[in-house]
């Protein structure tokens, strides 16, 4: 275990450090919840192991989305004591609060008190570590309570047990030829589930190293830390990996095996541009934090991938596409609502039953995506619930429009379409994109000579430019900030 402030540990000597963490998490919070406000890094991931130990529920807090929000979190999950660090407060213009404690002072420890810890792992098989410092934990207990990123709402906080962790880490498992000399490089924060899931647990238990970075734009020290831990497997995002492609050299990838990436659509050119650089396909899947988080992704071995598509569900996970107005099923190869089911589904969002009742229909969990699942099972996601507009009476998809705007601009500008109040139609769309030397006429003509509904174009003085989309710290658009700015200018 690894991080790219040059700090590394030994399997043997993270363990001695979590047992050690474990103990003093004890001794100074009795409560359940403990919040951790830490970056992707190595002491970030002792912090999440030793407060599991302890028989805590770790609450990795999202600081990119701001003192108000995290607050929530805290008051959600009756948070009354938060681990982090005096340095890494400082490095992110955090201020202080009561009841933080710091690594800084948890982690001081006696050259015997380490010495000590040492022997007793070396000398004692796992069982017997087990029964005198892990405390008793069922697999339907509660493992952590993730956020939801807010990316279209109000964050949830989605309530996962081990067995929905264990049980998504063991279906990743069996599709990737991962050996003790595998090396995940993290760049996902600890407080999104692909991070918590992907890069903090997946090592820890299949047994494979793991190098960390905190900053998932920084493709220049990505690079470096991929040559120098000689990493070989990777999750991102296509934006970010639109990055490595600009900034990384060939051989600083060149011992990667895998590249996985999500939480938006993997478009052709980037795909392409990657392949041809570093010679390896980016491998597009799908998931949602409330399975724990990965729900399909295209598999490196036995064929089961398709161009477009996010793969096929791992196993263990059941998938179907109903009508979005009646419910009628199953539908192949043609477009409704996406629903999920398997052992990594969570228990439900924490303190909102109702809500929770929403997205629970028996067994599936309602994801809210449009997708279609073509005879060979395999999932392709066209839409976002939530990404419609009514205008006129019409439901307008906003990602249909997108696609069309993007071929319209070079690979290294993006866009996005967003929608605001209007008094004759309903709804009015917004198209904001990033390159300076475009022009709204010079859009609006390309889109008009698509197949696209004129109804679905966007006016000419709606297509907007900005020097950038805004993202979460997930990579992912942020979409209630862009419908600020489309409402500013209204």
């Amino acid at each position: 275990m690894a991080d790219s402030t040059g700090r590394a540990l030994t399997f043997g000597e993270a363990l001695v450090g979590s047992l050690l963490l474990s103990r003093a998490i004890r001794r100074q919070v009795p409560e359940r919840s403990i919040g951790l406000l830490l970056p992707g890094s190595v002491g970030g991931a002792i912090a999440n192991i030793a407060v599991s130990i302890a028989g805590k529920v770790p609450v990795n807090l999202n600081f990119t989305a701001g003192r108000e929000a995290m607050a929530a979190a805290v008051a959600r999950c009756g948070i009354t004591h938060t681990i982090t660090s005096r340095t890494f407060l400082s490095k992110a213009s955090i201020e202080a609060i009561d009841g933080m404690l710091y690594l800084e002072d948890l982690l001081r420890f006696s050259p015997a008190q380490k010495a000590a810890m040492f022997a007793t792992t070396r000398a004692l098989p796992a069982a017997a570590l087990n029964r005198l410092f892990v405390h008793a934990t069922t697999a339907d207990d509660l493992a952590t309570v993730i956020f939801s990123s807010g990316s279209t709402g109000v964050p949830k906080g989605v309530m996962l047990t081990h067995r929905n962790i264990l049980t998504n880490i063991q279906s990743v498992r069996t599709l990737f030829r991962l050996t003790s000399s595998d090396v995940m490089i993290g760049v996902l924060p600890f407080f999104h589930s692909f991070g918590f899931t992907g890069t903090l647990w997946f090592p820890a238990i299949v047994g494979f190293g793991v190098a960390y970075h905190p900053n998932p734009t920084d493709a220049k020290t990505i690079g470096e830390l991929t040559m120098k831990y000689r990493g070989s497997l990777l999750i991102s995002t296509p934006t970010f990996c639109a990055a490595y492609i600009r900034k990384i050299r060939p051989e600083q990838f060149a011992t990667l095996r895998y590249a996985i990436v999500g939480a938006e659509r993997l478009r052709e050119p980037v795909a392409n541009a990657f392949k041809e650089k570093f010679g390896i396909d980016l491998l597009e899947g799908y998931g949602c934090t409330e399975m724990a988080p990965i729900v399909a992704v295209n598999a490196p071995h036995g064929g089961a991938t398709a161009v477009g598509s996010v793969g096929k569900p791992l196993p263990g996970i059941d998938a179907k596409v109903v009508d979005t107005t009646t419910g009628r099923e199953p539908l192949v190869d043609t477009e409704g609502l996406l629903l999920v089911r398997g052992g990594s589904r969570m228990i439900g969002y924490l303190g909102e039953p109702e809500r929770t009742a929403e997205v629970l229909r028996d067994d599936w969990y309602v994801t809210g995506d449009i997708a279609t699942i073509d005879r060979n099972g395999f999932i392709r996601i066209t839409d976002r619930l939530s990404r419609f507009s009514k205008i006129g009476g019409e439901m307008v998809p906003h990602m249909r429009i997108e696609e069309q705007l993007q071929s319209l601009l070079p690979e290294s500008h993006t866009c996005i379409v967003t929608a605001v109040p209007d008094d004759v139609k309903g709804e009015r769309l917004v198209a904001f994109y990033t390159d300076p030397a475009a022009r709204p006429q010079q859009l609006w003509e390309g889109l008009c000579a698509t197949e696209l509904p004129r109804l679905w174009v966007p006016k000419r003085e709606d297509f907007r430019f900005v020097e950038t989309i805004p993202t979460l710290g997930t990579g992912k658009a942020d979409l209630r900030a862009v419908r600020r700015m489309a409402m500013e200018d209204c």
